[in-house]
């Protein structure tokens, strides 16, 4: 097809980012908008060009007028309506996190194998070009790496709004909500496409009781914020995120010959090399001197995902094998979560099931 005609999912801010960055991408159309509330999603949809409007979820899967749809609802609901879409032959491309656990995940991609279609998640971060230069000099530049942190940490003004008693989608558990898929799952993701999945997986979090829930429910602790350390036998990654505070430090890939940084790992940016000089005995380090790694990034960053999505769904070899690789880390990374997340004790109804 010359033009994937894409349906949204969602009516958030992020949803609204997204429709922004689509008439940048390469032969992408909007042609629909989903809310349950018909009024909703028509006012929403219309602001940016949409001419087809849906309060039904099966209507919206059965229609030969959309090609694609963009799930951008809350986590709990997405594997749910990537199956429907699914079924109704669309492609789909699911915002962070795919699913609530790996099972569901698992779940999708075999659906979408099954039926023909292409389904990626919307993991920005690692579709952007700085990541391909991050990758390559890991390869290439750093000799063998020991180890690597990346953070992530950004306040959020709902806290006050939770610590008032008010149950908030974003720190819902029973909508797979909480600080680690949040925020920390921008950590996960490019240390598993970085190293692959770990051995072992170490995590602490900050955790809350969800306001309004029943004696007994087992899905009532949110996380707020946690550390993990993922080994690898020859190396640490140690992750850390949060919404409870600003983290202003940047991430860092630790090699016997150099060090890597970059900044705002959830959209990575201004990545350098820090090249290792042997200077004997010190006990104070100067001011390091990087060399800086110039990329040219889109100022709004989610064309990259669009791009590669849309290629995919059009055939293109190398976007498929892409794809293939996206899948394995997606299913890697929520293995990683669902183990955190058993160690600090959130859990989802997802994890309930099957």
């Amino acid at each position: 097809m010359d033009t994937v005609r894409f349906a949204t999912i969602g009516t958030s801010g992020i949803c609204e980012r997204f429709l922004e960055a689509l008439p940048e991408a390469s032969g992408a159309e909007y042609v629909a908008a989903y809310s349950r509330d018909a009024a909703r999603a028509r006012a929403f949809g219309e602001k940016y060009g949409a001419r087809l409007f849906f309060d039904d979820l099966s209507e919206l899967a059965a229609s030969d007028e959309v090609d694609a749809v963009y799930i951008a609802s809350p986590n709990g609901a997405h594997a749910p309506q990537a199956l429907a879409m699914i079924a109704g032959g669309k492609h789909v491309l699911v915002e962070k996190a795919l699913a609530s656990n790996e099972r569901e995940a698992r779940d999708v991609f075999d659906a979408a194998r099954e039926a023909g279609v292409v389904v990626l998640e919307a993991m920005r971060n690692l579709h952007v070009p700085t990541f391909a230069a991050i990758e390559r000099a890991v390869g290439s530049e750093l000799g063998a790496v020991r180890l690597a942190t990346l953070r992530f940490s950004k306040v959020t003004s709902r806290m006050a709004r939770l610590r008032a008693g008010e149950r908030l989608n974003v720190f819902d558990p029973a909508l797979a909500g909480g600080a680690l898929m949040d925020i920390g799952v921008y950590c996960v993701e490019p240390a598993v496409a970085l190293f692959g999945r770990p051995e072992t997986v170490r995590a602490l979090a900050v955790t809350s009781a969800v306001p309004g829930c029943a004696e007994g429910d087992p899905c009532s602790t949110c996380d707020l914020a946690g550390e993990a350390l993922l080994g690898y036998g020859d190396k640490i990654v140690s992750l850390s995120y949060g919404k409870m505070s600003d983290d202003v430090l940047p991430s860092q890939v630790e090699g016997e010959r150099a060090t890597l940084l970059w900044d705002q790992t959830s959209c990575p940016v201004n990545p350098r090399v820090h090249q290792h000089e042997d200077k004997g005995l010190i006990f104070r380090m100067e001011q390091a001197q990087t060399r800086p790694i110039e990329v040219e990034v889109p100022d709004n960053d989610m064309v990259c995902e669009i791009d590669d999505f849309t290629a995919a769904v059009r055939g293109d070899e190398a976007a498929l094998a892409a794809r293939d690789r996206w899948e394995r880390v997606t299913l890697d990374s929520l293995a990683v979560m669902d183990e955190i997340r058993r160690q600090v004790g959130v859990r989802f109804p997802a994890d309930l099931e099957g």
